[in-house]
């Protein structure tokens, strides 16, 4: 279960109803403001802002700010399901819980270091054990986290001031990790508030507010103790309980050179944080809040919990608010995150500038000189000429591990300007050692006077570096580490702005490569469409389940297990020297596709392509070492196989791969096994949807789902059907979404058919809109890519049992329709790899299986094509 769709489907009711509320009715009027309502003006905020606003208060409001854990207790009543949704689904765990009770588990784990430690369970104890409300707000880069954070606070001040007596917020806290994210909260000062807030609750609230950013080496903040309606805009190293970062030569002027330093510096932080205390009804703002989650475990949470913690106990914390970009955590959702927007919709609804086919990775070794000499030409042949709407030039930002690193490679990158035609000085260099000329101009790179072009980056230009005039980012260094550096940095020159059409460009290495896909999955857990042509205006739906009591579906099916075999490791080892004509130095072409059917985000595009290089190599015994560490292999074993392959000479880096797949054929054996059983599949899944009470207060099983807007009409409400068709037959849930007209025309010929004459029907059932999770009429499918994917046939239609048969055990028919360019379509044609499997089914299976695949290449299916299922409709038992 996933928290944020769980509670998206609750709120999609509360909107619905107009945001309704009997104690605070002027929600509504703050919330139809917020979202653009009143059609006379364009809404301020974005879509995902409205949505991430609405699901604040929605918890806010209608669930009365539970903590994270009471609100997953609350949404998930059975505590097999709460356990799992908590990601406690170990063996170990689940043995834990069966013998001494799901209650036990969470307070062991809020009690036992040691436990917590091995079962790594870090981020779920602090969940636990905050005694205040701390929601996470997950908005991909460019869709406005800033922006959202002052939404917030300016409608709770409004609250407030609407409801003074009431527990709104009064006081807001806003702070991020590190200088360069502080920066870009200063967008807060500038924010139009009149586009969040109506006119009359804009008025008081612009005559009220006070923005305050603490300032470097100052030992207080300018707010005044008890007063109200103050935001505090401050980086965590400014407020958080330990030495202020302040610079010795402040300290004189502010303390007459008294006392000791780092005493003085532990008295500034201590003096801020108690002003901050002193501040009533105080609503704490994180930005960048991953920080404090996940990999920052041990360092950065444990400083900033103890500050709100210490907040918390002196004053009262109305609610912790975090915004981040990352929700996920290793592929697992952070349990905190209450909305989650992503980066795969950022994309498709252009906040993100398109970046299809433009990510190139490139094989060069050791040297880099090559490679940086190649990205900037490249960079500059398809971008010089290229700017922004305003007129502020496209930027290629280089990112370097080291300053050493970069100062070596700064004579290249201008060497490649020159030869390109631009001059040496438009490079420039930030880094914790840039004079402050430098750390200016780099602050304006968006300004359209701005002269450079080249951006040489060190620990600088990842989170919170706004640039929407960079549309290239090339990564000079190799990591193997679960940081999210690499997607930090490649994704920056993403950022989108109306009116600019042209992509933007990712330069990585093949080892980057590696790591960004890998990256994309672990941090945004999602799928990742092929950057679409424009937006998408898409709508929502509520289905709602009419039907739970349905008949399992008893079939039998074929198991495979694969095993390993247990051998010996071969006592010579045998090493063939690849073939040695490739380049050295190659570049291969990536987009963004969709994971329908593989596991990868990234998808090549066409060859890679070889440019000049260096060959580079390294000895026998190194890569005998290399080699052998990879698969535990005897040292010297390795060593005699590779001198039999090359001799007394080195060994082409490139070459290591293709030795170590070698060394793999040799040492890996399995069997496969396969078993034919008889499984029950539920035709759908109750427990899967949410449960709600109808309008005359009946329990219902409900689900959300979206569409495009210029697909309603593939939508089909049971109450359309049976004022046409009557009787009792289709519609376990409604409104059935269908992916195509051929679908809606063969369920109305069905029924049509029923309505003349029912026949030994039992029932039918559109099985393709449901969802995965909602079902187990999942067909498995060995794909192009040689993996195995789900995939649920179109409709089941089933006949009555035979007499004395139990429900359910009657015979089946499988119907698939597909488009007719479809039709020798490798994966969905009639012999295709979907076909395929449903057909093994109804091979072992063949007194109780039908199948039939119906192509059409207009709205309707064929009445010769129907025919064939007319004849199953009335068939006998």
């Amino acid at each position: 279960m996933q928290l944020s769709s769980v509670i998206g489907e609750k709120l999609s009711a509360w909107r619905a109803a107009g945001y309704a509320h009997d104690d605070y009715p002027a929600i509504a009027e703050v919330l139809d403001w917020a979202a653009g309502r009143d059609v006379s003006r364009p809404p301020f905020l974005r879509l995902p802002q409205v949505r991430a606003l609405e699901t604040y208060w929605y918890l806010r409001l209608v669930r009365s700010t539970p903590s994270v854990f009471d609100l997953y207790q609350s949404l998930v009543q059975r505590r097999v399901e709460l356990r799992k949704a908590l990601g406690l689904t170990s063996d170990a765990l689940r043995e834990y819980v069966e013998e001494h009770g799901f209650d036990a588990l969470i307070e062991h784990i809020r009690t036992d270091d040691a436990f917590v430690k091995q079962h790594k369970l870090e981020s779920l104890r602090e969940t636990l054990n905050l005694d205040y409300p701390s929601y996470i707000l997950a908005l991909a880069m460019g869709a406005g986290k800033t922006m959202l954070i002052g939404a917030i606070i300016a409608t709770e001040f409004a609250m407030a001031q609407e409801y003074p007596d009431e527990d709104f917020v009064h006081n807001a806290l806003v702070f991020a990790p590190g200088k360069t994210i502080i920066e870009s909260l200063r967008e807060l000062a500038t924010m139009p508030f009149d586009g969040i807030l109506p006119p009359r609750m804009h008025k008081p609230f612009a005559a009220s507010v006070k923005l305050n950013f603490t300032r470097d080496g100052s030992p207080d903040i300018d707010v005044i103790p008890g007063s109200h309606y103050n935001i505090v805009v401050t980086n965590t190293e400014k407020i958080r309980i330990q030495k202020a970062s302040i610079r010795k030569g402040d300290l004189g002027s502010l303390f007459a050179g008294a006392g000791d330093a780092d005493q003085l510096k532990q008295d500034v932080a201590n003096r801020r944080l108690q002003r901050l205390a002193q501040l009533p009804h105080l609503g704490v703002f994180s930005d960048e809040a991953h920080h404090t989650y996940g990999q920052s475990m041990d360092a950065e949470l444990k400083k900033v919990r103890k500050t709100v913690d210490y907040l918390a106990s002196e004053t009262n914390v109305v609610c912790v608010v975090n915004t981040t970009g990352t929700p996920y955590y290793n592929k697992q959702p952070l349990l905190d995150v209450v909305y989650w927007y992503g980066l795969s919709q950022g994309i498709e609804d252009g906040y993100l500038k398109p970046v299809s086919g433009n990510i190139e990775a490139y094989d060069f070794g050791d040297d880099i000189k090559p490679y940086i000499s190649e990205v900037v030409g490249d960079f500059l042949k398809h971008y010089g000429s290229v700017s922004l709407p305003n007129g502020a030039k496209a930027k290629l930002a280089l990112y370097f591990p080291q300053t050493d690193d970069l100062e070596a490679m700064r004579p290249v990158v201008e060497a490649a300007l020159a030869a390109n035609g631009h001059m040496p000085t438009e490079c420039l260099a930030n880094h914790s050692h840039s004079p402050q000329a430098d750390v200016d101009a780099f602050n304006r790179l968006n300004d359209p006077t701005a002269p450079h072009r080249v951006i040489l980056l060190v620990n600088r230009g990842t989170e919170g570096w706004n640039c929407p005039s960079l549309f290239a980012c090339a990564l000079a260094r190799n990591l193997q580490s679960s940081n999210n550096f690499v997607l930090q940095a490649a994704t920056r020159c993403l950022r989108q702005v109306p009116g600019n059409p042209h992509k933007a460009k990712i330069y990585l290495s093949q080892d980057n490569y590696a790591v960004l896909d890998r990256q994309l999955q672990e941090t945004y857990g999602e799928s990742l469409s092929d950057l679409k042509q424009g937006r998408e205006n898409l709508r929502h739906a509520k289905i709602v389940l009419l039907k739970e009591d349905i008949p399992p579906l008893v079939l039998k099916r074929q198991i495979v297990r694969v095993r390993r075999m247990e051998t010996r490791i071969p006592e010579t080892l045998e090493l063939q020297r690849p073939r040695d004509d490739d380049p050295a130095l190659t570049v291969q072409r990536y987009e963004l596709a969709a994971q329908v059917s593989s596991l990868r985000v990234m998808r090549e595009l066409g060859d890679a392509l070889p440019v000049e290089a260096a060959i580079e190599a390294t000895d026998a015994r190194t890569a005998a070492a290399d080699l052998a560490a990879r698969y535990r292999l005897p040292l010297f074993a390795v060593l005699d196989a590779l001198r039999v392959a090359y001799g007394d000479g080195d060994v082409p880096l490139r070459h290591l791969d293709s030795l170590a797949g070698q060394l793999e054929d040799q040492v890996r054996h399995y069997e496969t096994e396969t078993e034919e059983m008889e499984v029950a599949l539920a035709l759908v899944r109750p427990e899967r949807f949410n449960e709600e009470q109808d309008h005359s207060g009946q329990p219902v099983r409900t689900a959300e789902i979206t569409y495009r807007k210029d697909r309603a009409n593939r939508l089909w409400c049971v109450d359309d059907a049976r004022a046409d068709y009557g009787g009792s037959f289709g519609f376990h849930y409604s409104p059935y979404n269908f992916d195509s007209l051929p679908e809606k025309d063969f369920l109305a010929k069905v029924l049509d058919a029923l309505r003349i004459d029912a026949g030994d029907i039992e029932d039918v059932y559109f099985t393709g809109g449901l969802g995965r999770d909602k079902t187990d009429f999942v067909v498995e499918y060995k794909g192009v890519d040689g993996r195995w994917h789900p995939y649920s046939p179109d409709f089941l239609i089933r006949r009555k049992p035979a007499t004395g048969g139990k429900p359910g055990s009657g015979k089946l028919l499988i119907v698939e329709i597909k488009q007719e360019r479809l039709r020798r379509d490798e994966t969905d044609g009639e012999d295709g790899r979907k076909a395929m499997a449903v057909r093994e089914w109804a091979r072992l299976n063949p007194d109780r299986i039908d199948y039939e695949m119906l192509f059409t290449d207009t709205d309707a299916v064929a009445n010769n094509d129907f025919a064939r299922v007319r004849t199953f409709l009335g068939g006998k038992r």
